[in-house]
């Protein structure tokens, strides 16, 4: 069993930055694929970014140059960093993993598909 939990969501004004932490409990040996996805209200989930194992990470088009995924394998800690935030990017954030390495990467590019293992979200909210 594997357990996710977010953190360093919060309100900032458009154009500032966040940095979400998402920490990794349990059997992490299990998981392939990690992966931040996004869902804001009345709206369907959108992928974000994902990693396998760490490396080759993907983004949506509009992370790109935004946003970063990383890993910090010593710390089993899953990072996005996100500078130029726009009100847009208001949503929950959610942290996600799957033991199949291109799972996640399947579910960012196609918009389908589920994770084995989902965060409680963290709450960004970007103010004009």
């Amino acid at each position: 069993q594997v357990h996710l939990l977010e953190s360093g969501g919060g309100s900032v004004e458009a154009g500032g930055s966040l940095n979400l932490s998402c920490v990794v409990s349990g059997n992490s040996a299990s998981i392939g694929c990690m992966a931040w996805f996004r869902q804001a209200p009345g709206k369907e989930r959108q992928g974000v970014a994902s990693n396998r194992r760490g490396r080759s990470e993907v983004y949506a088009d509009f992370a790109k140059g935004r946003f970063t995924i990383t890993q910090d394998a010593a710390k089993n800690t899953l990072h996005l960093q996100m500078t130029g935030l726009k009100p847009e990017d208001t949503a929950v954030y959610y942290c996600a993993a799957h033991p199949v390495e291109f799972h996640c990467i399947h579910v960012l590019v196609t918009g389908h598909g589920e994770f084995d293992y989902v965060g409680q979200g963290t709450q960004v909210t970007v103010s004009t």
